[in-house]
């Protein structure tokens, strides 16, 4: 019997992979994090308190059974940890890189609460799973006994692939439709490389492919495919698109050439990273090298673009945020990434417009923060008479992302919304109110995390797995 080895926090110190250079890692985009030892895996892991109401667990999305895999990663049991943590967890590897660990598990970890730092649950994570690559641990999909209905899912994102990966396991027939022409939504052309590698989503496309799933990609729903078309030819749909309308700021100059959104910039250089030709890169008007750039907005989007630029060779980099670093929406670990890789951050600020035709500057407004809004967070007020403006040759905005109007896009009746323009679908079956159409992740619950999307994904697959199993036809009375 392996001997426990846990509670070691007090003697064992909090300890993260090894970082790699800013110097070093501004010039490339890969991962900025080495990979732990066994040992030291071990050793982490073996800091756990093992405590009766695991927080970790309760605020995770998924619900992850962490403290029983941390165990077992103590105690040397690594393919049993991995196969415990891919139990609830379609993409471990994924939400291991990107999840904002600070925030879920990390964050509210007993002993992080008590001063001994938290556990370093997400590195662990994440090596748990590249161990169980490197070691054939990561089974094929293999149903049990294929199935002759036949599920379409609309949008490859993390959501959509979740939902695929659950239905295929059972034997139902998946096609999964996307815009692009790569799948993996936001994680291939959202997420840059230092954060989540691409051939880390490619292993699990791959994965899905070789387990039946059938994608059928550079498909615009509502142009190249009607809706209707989809959902006569499957017996169920789940709408799984996301949400990539971005949020416009208005503002003098907003129209000027050089101020981009923060999607097309960032899609752009993703699609670099796999080889692509990209005329908008390859012509300077997306592409960062050699100019000032100024970043509009406080997200892990708005952290995204300025660490991209960075490694594309911008003279400088500064990010615009109307509030102040305690109170800005993205990982306080991005924004220390992005000092370390010489981002300037210049707190309680906002754009009021655009000069030059051609980007030449913004226009900026100093603000100071008031009383608290309807939200309870302290609202942005203007400081009078404290304008100026900020040279730029390229203007990247941030300001989040809306859903697009799908019932117009696809030209389809019945499809509720909310007053926000989500889909409107039911919190617990996901199910809309079209008869066998489902809607998971952002476009249902506005732009969130990967992790929330996951989740989602796998809940509709149940739901809709549960809808293929009722009796279509009922007993005369």
């Amino acid at each position: 019997m392996s001997k426990q080895r846990m509670l070691q926090f007090v003697d064992v110190a909090r300890d993260m992979p090894e970082k790699r250079d800013a110097s070093i890692r501004n010039e490339d985009f890969h991962e900025i994090y080495a990979e732990y030892a066994r040992e030291k895996a071990a050793e982490q892991a073996a800091r756990c308190s093992q405590c009766g109401v695991p927080y970790c667990q309760s605020h995770c999305p998924l619900h992850n059974n962490i403290p029983d895999w941390l165990k077992l990663t103590a105690e040397g049991r690594l393919q049993e940890a991995y196969e415990l943590s891919q139990s609830t967890n379609t993409f471990t590897e994924v939400c291991g890189r990107i999840c904002p660990q600070d925030r879920l598990c990390e964050g509210n970890c007993v002993i992080e609460q008590s001063g001994h730092g938290t556990v370093t649950i997400g590195a662990i994570e994440k090596y748990l799973t590249d161990m169980a690559w490197e070691q054939g641990w990561v089974k094929p999909i293999v149903a049990p006994q294929e199935r002759a209905e036949s599920v379409a899912i609309i949008g490859a994102g993390p959501g959509g692939m979740a939902a695929a990966d659950a239905l295929r396991r059972q034997g139902v027939q998946v096609t999964v439709y996307d815009r692009y022409d790569r799948a993996g939504g936001l994680m291939t052309y959202g997420i840059p490389g230092f954060k989540l590698e691409k051939d880390v989503v490619m292993k699990r496309v791959d994965q899905q492919i070789e387990g039946g799933v059938e994608f059928v990609l550079n498909c615009n729903v509502g142009e190249d495919l009607s809706f209707e078309a989809i959902r006569g030819k499957h017996d169920a749909v789940l709408i799984a698109t996301g949400v990539y309308k971005s949020r416009d700021l208005q503002a003098p100059g907003v129209g000027a050439e050089g101020v981009v959104r923060a999607i097309d910039y960032l899609t752009v250089s993703n699609k670099k990273s796999f080889g692509d030709e990209v005329e908008e890169f390859d012509n300077g008007e997306l592409n960062a090298a050699g100019k000032r750039v100024v970043v509009i907005g406080g997200g892990d989007t708005a952290m995204d673009c300025v660490r991209t630029a960075v490694r594309q060779g911008a003279t400088s980099v500064k990010c615009l945020y109307r509030r102040d670093r305690e109170n800005m929406p993205g990982s306080q670990r991005e924004v220390q990434n992005a000092e370390e890789e010489g981002v300037e951050f210049v707190w309680l600020t906002a754009p009021k417009g655009f000069t030059g035709d051609s980007i030449e500057g913004v226009m900026v407004q100093k603000m100071r923060l008031g009383a608290p809004d309807a939200s309870g967070r302290r609202a942005p007020e203007v400081i009078e008479g404290a304008d100026y403006v900020e040279g730029a040759d390229l203007v990247i905005m941030a300001l989040g992302f809306e859903p697009e109007d799908l019932p117009k896009l696809w030209g389809v009746d019945g499809l509720e919304v909310t007053r926000w323009g989500t889909v409107k679908a039911d919190f617990r079956t996901h199910a809309t109110s079209l008869e066998g159409v489902y809607a998971a992740g952002d476009i249902v619950r506005g732009a969130s995390l990967v992790v929330w999307a996951i989740r989602d994904g796998r809940e509709a697959a149940d739901s809709i797995l549960e809808y293929l199993n009722a009796p279509t036809v009922m007993a005369a009375e």
